[in-house]
């Protein structure tokens, strides 16, 4: 009968009754042995991988120190085990010897004047490195040295040759300004329509309330002054994307819009391009780099939109895409063509570039 087998009569038994006939002695030993000890958990310590039975009385508190110079004692106390070849010291082998690198028999026939000779024995790592440039010996040395030294008629590397190794220092470049834009000052300016308020700049304020973003769409509505409002890095949502496109269909003096690197989604996107169906004055607008990506579905009806859209010059979003990318791209070539045909065919074609930009 295999061992599974006789198991098998112990599946029925009574766990509860069995229990109830012990007694209290043997209770704590059935307790001893069902402690729950792992021998094979690294993260235990040793004492606690297993239950103690040691049965022995201790003989005194445990002392590191003392032990530490038992062993160390014990140690130097044992004898050491004899070589089985004792060492002597004496040498066996051939000594080795470095091979000779042959000459090249065009570098033995060069020959020098005296005078060029002294001047590359005495010349410092620094000359080297420049004659080694003007020479175009460009292998030898970085990039920043070998221009420096064409570029300059004095010893300027100062570092020789075993600087190849070494990275170009570059300079630090300091982080950027906050923003110092007064926002419930900027506000008031834009509600009464100041006129040397021209653009409002909100980059990278992130704690602007979300009903202070909306109460500038709103105020913009009646604006006739700003032409430009860049709030990147705003934290801007739909609910702000929405202000923004009814101010859209209100507002005719509006040039440049930006609001990339926020939390907009496909739905107020699609509600600023829909606007622009009621704006003809809006050139530019920057949608990139939000929070999620549009998808596929938001690309097609962006593609669709500006397609309608016979104003808007300058859109800038990265398609993931490549048919929506290139619907958008003929489609801002397109508006482009009829703004330069409009400007040649009107009164101000005679104007300079500079100030057609302004227009």
């Amino acid at each position: 009968m295999s061992y599974r087998q006789e198991l098998e009569k112990y599946r029925d038994l009574d766990e509860d009754k069995i229990l109830s006939a012990l007694t209290e002695e043997e209770l704590r030993t059935l307790e001893n042995e069902l402690e729950e000890l792992d021998p094979d958990n690294d993260l235990l310590p040793v004492g606690l991988r297993q239950r103690d039975q040691t049965k022995k009385t201790p003989t005194g508190p445990f002392k590191r120190d003392e032990l530490l110079d038992h062993l160390e004692k014990q140690a130097k106390d044992m004898k050491d085990r004899e070589d089985l070849v004792p060492f002597t010291g004496e040498k066996r082998g051939k000594v080795w010897v470095p091979k000779q690198k042959p000459i090249d028999p065009v570098l033995e026939r060069v020959t020098l004047e005296p005078e060029l000779e002294e001047a590359l024995a005495n010349a410092s790592d620094a000359e080297l490195c420049d004659i080694a440039a003007i020479l175009g010996m460009h292998t030898l040395m970085s990039n920043q040295q070998y221009y420096e030294a064409l570029g300059s008629t004095t010893i300027v590397n100062t570092e020789g040759l075993n600087s190849v190794i070494k990275p170009t220092q570059y300079k630090p470049v300091p982080d950027e300004e906050p923003n110092s834009t007064d926002i419930e000052e900027t506000l008031e300016r834009v509600k009464n329509n100041d006129p040397k308020l021209e653009e409002v700049n909100l980059n990278n304020i992130r704690n602007i309330p979300i009903p202070t973003l909306k109460a500038y769409a709103e105020a913009l509505k009646n604006n006739s002054y700003v032409k430009k409002l860049s709030i990147v890095g705003t934290r801007s949502n739909d609910p702000v994307a929405y202000a923004l496109a009814e101010m859209l269909k209100a507002n005719g003096v509006l040039k440049c819009l930006n609001v990339e690197s926020n939390f907009i989604s496909g739905s107020g996107i699609l509600a600023l391009i829909e606007a622009l169906q009621h704006n003809t004055s809006l050139i530019e607008l920057k949608i990139d780099n939000q929070s999620q990506p549009l998808g596929n579905k938001v690309e097609m009806e962006i593609a669709n939109m500006l397609e309608k859209n016979s104003s808007l010059l300058k859109f800038g979003y990265h398609f993931t895409q490549q048919g929506p990318r290139l619907r958008a791209s003929n489609a801002m070539m397109n508006n482009n063509d009829l703004a330069r045909i409009h400007r040649s065919d009107g009164p101000w074609h005679n104007f300079s570039a500079l100030q057609l930009d302004d227009v």
